[in-house]
């Protein structure tokens, strides 16, 4: 996981994006460092949503137009109030759609904001038990870099400034 960059920091108006608690239990930090085990990204089920940027990006890398891009490789998930949101698809195993074996992400310096994120998502950050639990299935979670207050909640702020793309049905 990269540190987020000073620029996207700017961009997340972390005071007003309701993300900062008073006394997280991060308050001193979190160690993670990606070993690239690929654990996130094979063998379950689960939704890689992705934003307008994500969807340009992962186009683009890939030489796709959006529309070329999202036909190929996403997939529309009910939601609530009668709209889907966008995620990438899975191989019928359950293997991200961009994880090649013996390579792991094919697209790894494009990959979308909830994997560059990861751990660092409200769901994971919100309590001691959601990380620990977490944590029993990641390897780089508490070891390695040790990651600030500070840059935790520049991640969290930055996933809610990057809303998921939705769409009416």
């Amino acid at each position: 996981m990269e540190e987020i960059s000073e620029r996207d920091s700017r961009r997340t108006g972390i005071k007003e994006s309701g993300v900062v608690q008073k006394n997280p239990f991060y308050a001193q930090g979190l160690r993670f460092s990606c070993i690239r085990c690929s654990s996130c990204c094979r063998h379950e089920s689960g939704f890689v949503f992705l934003t307008e940027k994500d969807a340009f990006l992962l186009g683009e890398a890939l030489k796709m137009g959006y529309n070329e891009f999202t036909e190929a490789f996403c997939r529309w998930i009910p939601s609530i109030n009668r709209k889907e949101q966008l995620s990438l698809k899975e191989k019928s195993n359950f293997d991200c759609v961009f994880w090649v074996q013996g390579e792991g992400c094919s697209v790894y310096e494009a990959r979308p904001l909830q994997c560059r994120a990861f751990p660092f998502w409200l769901s994971v950050a919100k309590t001691r038990e959601s990380w620990k639990m977490t944590a029993e299935s990641c390897p780089g979670m508490d070891k390695g870099i040790l990651h600030s207050r500070d840059s935790i909640e520049k991640w969290l702020a930055l996933q809610q400034c990057e809303p998921i793309i939705f769409r009416s049905i």
